[in-house]
């Protein structure tokens, strides 16, 4: 994984881009997991796009995916300086102020590319990040997004601690809030596209237990291998509510929000809805 990825930090940005591009345009013609989930969820959440429309956007989908697993081997590794030389424009990031000196919880999605947002809002102070352990090149992973000061905890009990210390600091704390959460952590479901997604109640409990502002910043990627726009976007009122599943919903609405600004950049093939109501059988089966 280090040489795979030490070899792909070496590409030239926007060839990593093209490569990506055809990548995620071979995935359209050859059976996969990622083709199929992503029909799936584009069914559930645009039931009222024809299938040839859904069909045509999933493949536009793919193609971004496929740009955001090649483009963060050097997101990762190049030197942070080079990184943020891709931000070519910026909207909203006045929300990112700390008048007071104030913690303030900011959620990236996956959307566009995550690691430029997570990266950029470790340069902006301190930052306490939220993370879990990846099943590959976990040491590769926690030392690059920690390499511009970031302190990154794990999703535990030990983490949460670390959370609320660093909103009491006045500190960032970033965290992914589209995950789905494990059913014995604290969660409800919300409509999420319209569908009832599990979705976590952590952001709502820490932002009622410090006062903290909740905003969603993330980094769209843009055409040509140009760079990328970081948007800063208000979380919806809410979000802070003292009832859970209005919490929740606001929490979805905030990623829809998001989305909405370049929804081909979502990671359509996630498994978002894994966990149903009740208990009943997930809807990632099928051909592939």
């Amino acid at each position: 994984m280090r040489l795979l990825a030490g070899g792909l930090s070496r590409l030239p940005f926007a060839f990593s881009q093209g490569l990506g591009w055809l990548l995620g345009t071979l995935l359209r013609y050859v059976p996969n997991k990622q083709r199929r989930n992503a029909l799936i969820n584009l069914r559930l959440c645009h039931p009222d796009w024809a299938e040839a429309e859904i069909r045509r956007f999933r493949d536009r989908a793919l193609r971004e995916e496929a740009k955001t697993f090649v483009e963060i081997a050097y997101l990762l590794l190049r030197p942070v300086p080079q990184v943020l030389s891709l931000i070519r424009e910026t909207q909203g990031l006045e929300l990112l102020e700390r008048p007071g000196g104030q913690g303030l919880i900011v959620l990236s999605p996956h959307l566009g590319a995550w690691e430029m947002a997570g990266l950029f809002l470790s340069t902006r102070g301190p930052t306490t990040t939220l993370y879990k352990p990846q099943p590959l090149a976990d040491e590769l992973v926690r030392q690059a997004r920690a390499r511009a000061g970031a302190l990154l905890v794990p999703t535990d009990q030990t983490g949460i601690r670390h959370l609320l210390q660093g909103l009491r600091r006045g500190e960032y704390l970033g965290i992914l809030p589209d995950q789905e959460p494990k059913e014995d952590k604290g969660c409800v479901f919300a409509p999420f596209f319209g569908v009832p997604a599990l979705t976590m109640l952590l952001v709502n409990r820490l932002a009622r237990r410090t006062g903290a502002r909740v905003v969603f910043l993330f980094a769209r990627r843009l055409p040509w291998g140009r760079g990328f726009a970081l948007h800063c976007l208000p979380a919806p009122a809410g979000v802070n509510a003292a009832e859970e599943v209005e919490a929740a919903t606001a929490l979805n609405r905030g990623v829809e929000d998001c989305v909405d600004l370049c929804p081909e950049q979502y990671v359509w093939s996630y498994k978002r809805f894994r966990t149903r109501p009740g208990g009943g059988p997930h809807p990632y089966h099928g051909p592939l």
